[in-house]
């Protein structure tokens, strides 16, 4: 029984230890975007590969820096090799030979070399290729905040979308539990048929699916938001907007008038990197083609014993040191460097073509998310209309109703109606915000540019 005891009071524990633990967030859309910029967890890997760049450059900077390295020895020759001489050297009769054994059984030495690259025209390259790709990361991180920008505004609006879903659906319930409740009453008193009730039960066990979808559809709104800003899924997230002020604040017809310089564009951007760095592999190729020069002093000291007595300061070193230059000419390589040449050309031309395909289709997009915003302002202004209609005829056929002088199914048709054109006039209203977000997006509004 203490047992017992025990085990359920760690347990409330540990479950208040939880609960203490796990935050609650609370974000206003703009907050929540902030946020995501810092957390998102595609933007945490893309400011990871601007470090990546940034070590490739000073990688590439170096190769052109003196380089120093050494170099210890220690061998010991556990069978000495033998070289026979004539006989003659050592008085010996003609046609003989004297085993001889040049060197010591043991040496070691220690050698250190310093190089210093004096001209190399891949190196030059090199320098030029790693700043433009460290542009092309700097400008990768930039769309990487756009797209997370973009995501995190349909996610948050797609949560306040199932929000209003849910709550609609809900009232709605609400009230066609009063209007079954209430004819009931009229079909025991015989004041109505049977069908009547019917169809209303009909209509409210539809509400009643769609109800239980929505909040399904909710919770996964809401993990999806919380994935978009880099937090944990089950994390509790408190939205400080509501649908409606949302998209008052997205609607804005003046936009549709602004201009685009291309080059603010991030996917032009990214297509000049890639057409740059063309450009500077078909100067590798060329440079490989030039002679290239370089420089190196050496300093060694070498030691020999037929015992291990290097450690002895008795023991003699002798050193060694050489100085000198050394140009390595490119002469003839059978057609090889000429053919990653004409390579290397051919890849220029083509990122060329895609750059021009690139500025066509930013004019195409820009083109397309204007119209569909435009649209998407003239959808919701229609819905809302609409709305207001289904609203007054589903009012009018309620008093009918009741009196009589409409049918359940004339009823039932007037409640399908409202209850679509509710769901259409919100859904209009996140079709607002996800397309001006989609216009800013291809207009680079506001520039998300990472600081160098």
């Amino acid at each position: 029984m203490n047992k017992i005891i025990l085990f359920n009071a760690l347990l409330l524990f540990s479950n208040i230890s939880i609960a203490q633990n796990q935050k609650e967030y609370k974000f206003t859309l703009e907050q929540a975007i902030n946020f995501a910029l810092d957390s998102n967890y595609t933007a945490i890997n893309t400011r990871r590969d601007i470090a990546i760049a940034i070590k490739k450059k000073w990688e590439t900077t170096a190769g052109g820096l003196p380089q120093l390295d050494a170099k210890i020895a220690y061998q010991n020759n556990l069978k000495l090799p033998v070289t026979l001489l004539p006989g003659e050297v050592g008085g010996g009769a003609p046609g003989t030979f004297v085993p001889v054994k040049f060197s010591p059984k043991e040496n070691a030495s220690a050698t250190a070399t310093l190089t210093q690259l004096i001209f190399d025209g891949s190196y030059l390259v090199g320098l030029q290729a790693a700043k433009t790709f460290l542009d092309y990361s700097y400008n990768a991180d930039e769309k990487t905040q756009l797209e997370v920008r973009k995501g995190v505004i349909n996610a948050y609006g797609s949560v306040l979308l199932s929000k209003e879903l849910v709550a609609i659906f809900e009232l709605n319930k609400t009230n066609l539990e009063k209007n079954l409740t209430e004819t009931k009453a009229f079909f025991k008193n015989g004041f109505t048929e049977e069908e009547s009730v019917e169809q209303l039960e009909i209509t409210l066990l539809n509400i009643e699916t769609q109800l239980k979808n929505s909040k399904r559809t909710l919770i996964i709104s809401q993990q999806m938001f919380n994935l978009a800003i880099g937090i944990d899924v089950e994390s509790k997230v408190k939205m400080l907007e509501n649908l409606d002020a949302l998209t008052q604040q997205n609607i804005n017809l003046a936009f549709l008038e602004k201009s685009i310089n291309i080059e603010d564009n991030i996917d032009y951007k990214i297509a000049s990197n890639v057409h740059e760095q063309r450009e500077l592999e078909l100067k590798l190729e060329q440079s490989y083609s030039i002679p290239n020069l370089s420089a190196f002093v050496n300093y060694g000291t070498r030691a020999d014993s037929d015992t291990f007595t290097f450690l002895n300061n008795k023991q003699k070193w002798y050193q060694s040191s050489l100085l000198g230059i050394t140009m390595n000419i490119p002469i003839i390589s059978s057609g090889m460097r000429r053919a990653k040449t004409q390579q290397a050309r051919i890849a220029l031309e083509q990122s060329q073509t895609n750059l021009t395909e690139t500025y066509q289709n930013v004019l195409l997009e820009l083109d397309t998310a204007k119209n569909n915003y435009h649209f998407a302002i003239e959808i919701y202004n229609d819905n809302k209309k609409n709305l207001e209609l289904s609203e007054r005829v589903e009012k009018k056929n309620q008093v009918k109703f009741l009196e009589g002088l409409a049918t359940s199914f004339d009823l039932r048709n007037a409640q399908i109606q409202l209850y679509s054109a509710q769901q259409t006039y919100f859904e209009s209203m996140l079709q607002v915000i996800t397309t001006k977000a989609d216009l800013e997006t291809v207009l680079n509004t506001p520039q998300l540019k990472t600081i160098n």
